[in-house]
């Protein structure tokens, strides 16, 4: 499995998010700058503390002209019930086939659990960065927004 890396057309994709809509990254071609970040599993300690903390910079994002967007292999009704507990204001779409992991090439920690990998894509869908930690979700935020700032600077 090759990952995508910096400079890369990002994969085009069409996955379903938890209010029941499709969700496709040329919806936000030529508008927005598109944070999405790959995590292993609802409700999990780290994936809560990530979840919240983009939460959290959620109008920072906004305010930069990007849209946040998360992914794991779990259910929409995992992710309604993980939106609603964690008051979460951006989509998390279902990859339960792990086509969309796999097209990024999300590395897995110790070859077989998910990986957590955030991609920046910029408004011609170009990869500007990339970033894997397993377990520092902090980093994942602050690197995004970093990257997002410099690109609607």
């Amino acid at each position: 499995m090759t990952s995508i890396a910096v400079g890369d057309r990002a994969p085009q994709f069409t996955a379903a998010a938890h209010t029941g809509q499709q969700v496709a990254l040329a919806d936000y071609l030529g508008k927005q700058v598109v944070v999405l970040y790959f995590y292993p599993r609802d409700g999990t300690p780290v994936c809560a503390t990530e979840a919240c903390r983009f939460r959290d910079a959620y109008a920072d994002f906004a305010a930069a002209g990007a849209v946040v967007i998360g992914v794991s292999g779990d259910s929409i009704e995992s992710h309604r019930r993980f939106v609603e507990d964690r008051r979460l204001p951006f989509l998390l779409v279902s990859d339960r086939d792990r086509a969309l992991r796999k097209a990024f090439g999300v590395p897995r920690l110790l070859g077989f659990l998910p990986g957590r990998t955030t991609y920046v894509i910029d408004k011609q869908g170009v990869v500007r960065n990339t970033f894997t930690s397993h377990f520092s979700a902090d980093r994942h935020i602050d690197e995004a927004l970093r990257v997002v700032r410099e690109l609607n600077a």
